[in-house]
C-alpha cells in the first residue's frame, strides 16, 4: 500500500491503495468533487448513494483497478443522482473516463432485461434448458457490450456493494431475492469465467444467504460453532507441517483456505453427505517449486498424519478435463478428524486461479464446440491479462508504462465474433457480426423473414441493410400475404452483398426462390401437356396413370421434366398411339412375349455407356429411340435425372438439342458387358393374313430375340405390327429384319 500525503481516513486510504502518488491525487480529487453530489441521496436499491460508490471503488481497488476504472466507479450513478453533472464528465475527467462510465451505464440495463424473459422460453418440456441458454445468452451479451473490460469489472463491484448492503441491513424481501438470483444467474458465472475468484465466491456467498436463508444460516452456524477450535487445530497443523518441512530443507507456502458456505452446501447436496462428513472443512494448502517437491511434501503429511486412501487424489500425473493440477489427500489428525491438504506448484496455483478459460465451462456445462473453444480461448487471453494485472501491481507505481500497456490491451480484447440484440420482448438474439435486421428476422423464424417489410431500432425506423450493434432493441415490421397488393415474400435484392450477414439467411432466401421457381415450372409442364392431351384428342386421359406408363413416380415429376424441356411431347403422343393400338387390335401376347431378361438394361444392367472425359456419371438410355450398340450416340444432361443417350438421329434430341446446345455432352459405347441386352422397336407392315403373327415369333425365337412387347392392328386388309425386342447387337438385329422381310405378305420391317 502507497502511502498518501493529504489523504485522510481509512476508508479513503483503501479506495487508494496500490496506486502512484499522481493516480492517488487524481482518485481522491474526483471523491471530494462527487462527495456533495451523493450525500444524503439514495439510489434505486435503497442505499445510500455516497456508501454505495465507496464500496464500489473498494472493491475495485481489491482487483488492482487503475484509476480511470475507479473514478469511473465514483461517477457512474450521477446519471440518477445528478443527470445534469453527466454532461461535464467528459470536460472534468477525460474522454476515457466519459467513455467507461457510458459503459457502465450500458452494462446496468441488463438488471431489468434479466426480470423480462419471454413467455416463450418457459413454454414446452426443454424450459429449462431454454432458460438456461437466454442467461447464458447474455452473459456473453454483457461481454460483448463492453468493448473495454474494466466496465465489466466496474458492474460486477457494484454487484458486490449492493449484495453487501442488503446483507448489512439484513433485508429479505422480494426485491432482495430478485437481485439474488439476478447474481447467481448471471453475475457469479460471468466473475467464474473472468477467473476474479474473490469476486465470485463473495457473490455466491451473498446470492445464496438471500435464496436459501435458513439453509446459509444452518452452515453458518455450524461453521462459527467450531470456529476457534477449527482455527486454533489447522494453525497448529501448519505449524507442524513447517516444522517438519524445515527440517527437511523444503521450501513452501503453507496456508489455510477460506470457507465458502455455498461450496460447502453445493458439496453435501452433491455427495448427499452431512457437515460432519465434509473433509476440507478443516484444510490448508502447501504451495512449492516443483513437482518433485510436491511427492515429498506428500509423503512427509502422509508420515506425519494417517492416511485415508480412497481420498487421494493425484492431479498432476492425472489432471482434470480443465487442465487443474494438484495433489488431494485427506488425512486423520491428532484428534481423529479428517484434514484435506493439497499440494501444488507455483505454476499449478496460479493455472488454478487464473487458468484456461475451459476451467468455466467445465464447471458449467460439461462440453464444448469448436466455437466455444475460440470463445473460450479469447475469455483466456482476458484472464490472462487480468492475471497480468495482479502480478505487476507493485510495478504500476514504478513504472507507468507497464500500466498503460495493460490499460490498452484490456481495452482492445474483443471477446466475441458474435453480436446480441433484443426483441421487443427482451429476448436475447445471438447473430454473426455486421448482422442486419433481415438476419435478425430470419433468426426469428423463417416465415417472419419471409414477410419483413421494414424494421424499427431502438424505435426508429432504419433500412433492411442497416448493421446492427449490440444491446440494440429491434422491431420486425411484417407484411400479411397480399396486403395492399404486396406480395409476402422476400426480395432478390436480399442476396446481394450488404443485406445479409448469415450464411443461414442467404439459404433461406434462396430457398423461398428455388421454390417459386419450382411452381412456375410445374404450371408450364401443366400447361404443356394440356396443349398436346388437346391436340390429339385425349383430355380424358387418367394424368396419374399416363405419368406411370412414363416412367414417372408422380405426375409432378412429369410437369417438371415437360417445364425443363427435359421430356418432350412426342413421347406423349407416341405412348397415346400405342394405347390406342392396343384398344382396337387383340393381340396374342401370351405366345409371344416373355418377361424381360436379367441381362437387360430394363432390369437394372450397366449400359455400357461411357462419358467422354467424365467418370461415374449416372446414364440412361432414352425411351423414345432406345439406342443399342453399335448405334452411333449421343448425351443429353438432364436435370436430376443423369445424362440421357439418345441416337444421334433421334428427332427428339434435336429439337431439343436445338433448344439447350450447351447440354449436349459427347458419349460412346464402352467395352461390350457380357450378355446385356438392350430393348428396340420394330415396325412390321403387311398383308393381313391368317398365321401372319405366329410366322414372326418363330422368327424372333429362332434368332434367340426375347420379345417384350407386342402390339397389332388391322386396318384395310393392312396388319401393322409393333414389337418391344431385347437384342444384343444392331448385326443381330438386322439378321432379323431380313428374314422378317422374307416372310410372305410382309411388305416392310424396320426399326423404329
Amino acid at each position: 500500500m502507497v502511502s498518501v500525503a493529504g489523504v485522510q481516513g481509512e476508508g479513503t486510504a483503501a479506495i487508494v491503495a496500490g496506486l502512484s502518488a499522481e493516480d492517488s491525487a487524481r482518485v481522491s480529487a474526483a471523491l471530494a468533487k462527487v462527495e456533495p453530489m451523493y450525500a444524503g441521496k439514495p439510489i434505486p436499491s435503497g442505499q445510500d448513494a455516497w456508501q454505495f460508490v465507496q464500496g464500489v471503488v473498494t472493491v475495485l481497488a481489491s482487483l488492482n483497478a487503475d484509476a480511470e476504472t475507479r473514478i469511473a466507479g465514483l461517477l457512474f450513478e450521477l446519471h440518477v443522482i445528478a443527470p445534469d453533472a453527466v454532461d461535464d464528465i467528459e470536460t472534468n475527467f477525460g474522454r476515457e473516463i466519459a467513455d467507461l462510465v457510458a459503459g457502465v451505464r450500458q452494462l446496468m440495463r441488463f438488471h431489468a432485461l434479466t426480470f423480462q424473459q419471454p413467455q416463450e422460453v418457459l413454454r414446452g418440456k426443454n424450459a429449462a434448458q431454454q432458460a438456461a441458454a437466454q442467461i447464458e445468452t447474455l452473459r456473453k451479451m454483457l461481454l460483448a457490450m463492453a468493448s473495454d473490460m474494466r466496465v465489466v469489472l466496474v458492474r460486477l463491484a457494484s454487484r458486490v456493494s449492493t449484495l453487501r448492503y442488503f446483507a448489512e441491513q439484513k433485508l429479505e424481501n422480494e426485491a432482495t431475492a430478485q437481485y439474488a438470483r439476478e447474481t447467481f444467474d448471471l453475475y457469479a458465472p460471468l466473475a467464474n469465467r473472468l477467473g476474479i475468484w474473490q469476486v465470485k465466491w463473495e457473490l455466491e456467498d451473498l446470492s445464496f444467504r438471500f435464496l436459501e436463508p435458513a439453509t446459509y444460516k444452518r452452515i453458518a452456524k455450524m461453521l462459527e460453532e467450531k470456529r476457534i477450535e477449527r482455527e486454533g487445530f489447522v494453525a497448529s497443523a501448519i505449524e507442524h507441517l513447517h516444522a517438519e518441512l524445515a527440517a527437511g530443507g523444503i521450501k513452501a507456502e503453507v496456508s489455510g483456505r477460506p470457507k465458502h458456505i455455498y461450496s460447502i452446501w453445493n458439496k453435501m447436496r452433491g455427495k448427499a453427505i452431512d457437515f460432519s462428513e465434509l473433509y476440507d472443512v478443516r484444510a490448508f494448502r502447501v504451495i512449492v517449486d516443483d513437482v518433485k517437491t510436491c511427492y515429498t511434501v506428500l509423503g512427509i503429511v502422509h508420515n506425519i498424519w494417517t492416511p485415508i486412501p480412497k481420498e487421494f487424489d493425484d492431479y498432476i500425473s492425472r489432471p482434470k478435463p480443465n487442465g487443474y493440477q494438484s495433489l488431494h489427500t485427506v488425512v486423520l489428525a491428532e484428534d481423529g478428524r479428517p484434514l484435506e491438504v493439497q499440494i501444488r506448484t507455483r505454476e499449478m496455483h496460479h493455472f488454478a486461479e487464473y487458468g484456461v478459460a475451459a476451467h468455466w465451462r467445465y464447471k458449467e456445462s460439461g462440453g464444448s464446440n469448436f466455437a466455444a473453444q475460440k470463445y473460450d480461448e479469447k475469455i483466456a487471453w482476458l484472464r490472462q491479462l487480468l492475471a497480468w494485472k495482479s502480478e505487476v501491481a507493485g510495478a504500476v507505481v514504478e513504472q507507468e508504462e507497464v500500466r498503460r500497456d495493460w490499460v490498452e490491451k484490456l481495452k482492445s480484447t474483443t471477446l466475441d465474433e458474435r453480436i446480441y440484440v433484443l426483441t421487443p420482448q427482451a429476448r436475447v438474439i445471438e447473430l454473426p457480426n455486421g448482422a442486419t435486421p433481415i438476419d435478425f428476422a430470419y433468426h426469428l423464424h423463417s416465415d417472419v423473414g419471409h414477410r419483413c417489410r421494414g424494421a424499427r431500432v431502438d424505435g426508429v425506423m432504419v433500412p433492411l441493410n442497416t448493421v446492427l450493434k449490440n444491446g440494440q432493441t429491434v422491431d420486425i415490421i411484417t407484411v400479411k400475404a397480399g396486403q395492399g397488393g404486396v406480395a409476402a415474400g422476400p426480395s432478390r435484392d436480399w442476396l446481394s452483398p450488404g443485406y445479409a450477414a448469415s450464411a443461414r439467411t442467404r439459404s433461406k432466401v434462396r430457398a423461398w426462390f428455388n421454390a417459386i421457381e419450382q411452381q412456375e415450372t410445374l404450371a408450364q409442364g401443366r400447361s404443356i401437356l394440356e396443349k398436346t392431351l388437346q391436340r390429339v384428342g385425349k383430355t380424358a386421359v387418367n394424368l396419374e396413370e399416363l405419368a406411370h406408363k412414363l416412367g414417372f413416380p408422380k405426375v409432378d415429376d412429369l410437369f417438371l421434366s415437360l417445364g425443363k424441356d427435359e421430356f418432350s411431347p412426342r413421347q406423349i403422343e407416341q405412348a397415346l398411339q400405342v394405347d390406342e393400338t392396343e384398344k382396337n387390335v387383340e393381340p396374342d401376347e401370351a405366345s409371344i412375349t416373355r418377361k424381360s431378361r436379367a441381362s437387360s438394361i430394363v432390369q437394372g444392367a450397366k449400359s455400357g455407356v461411357l462419358v467422354v472425359g467424365t467418370e461415374g456419371l449416372m446414364t440412361q438410355l432414352a425411351r423414345c429411340c432406345k439406342p443399342a450398340p453399335p448405334d452411333q450416340i449421343i448425351g443429353f444432361v438432364t436435370r436430376g435425372k443423369g445424362v440421357s443417350i439418345h441416337r444421334l438421329n433421334c428427332k427428339n434430341f434435336t429439337e431439343m438439342s436445338a433448344k439447350a446446345p450447351e447440354r449436349v455432352i459427347q458419349t460412346t459405347w464402352g467395352t461390350p458387358v457380357h450378355d446385356t441386352v438392350y430393348p428396340v422397336d420394330i415396325f412390321v407392315l403387311a398383308g393381313d393374313r391368317q398365321g401372319l403373327l405366329r410366322d414372326i415369333s418363330e422368327i424372333f425365337l429362332r434368332e434367340k430375340i426375347n420379345v417384350i412387347g407386342v402390339s397389332t392392328q388391322s386396318v384395310k386388309g393392312h396388319a401393322r405390327m409393333a414389337f418391344t425386342a431385347e437384342i444384343g447387337s444392331t448385326a443381330q438385329l438386322q439378321k432379323a429384319l431380313t428374314v422378317i422381310r422374307e416372310v410372305k405378305g410382309v411388305l416392310e420391317a424396320r426399326r423404329q
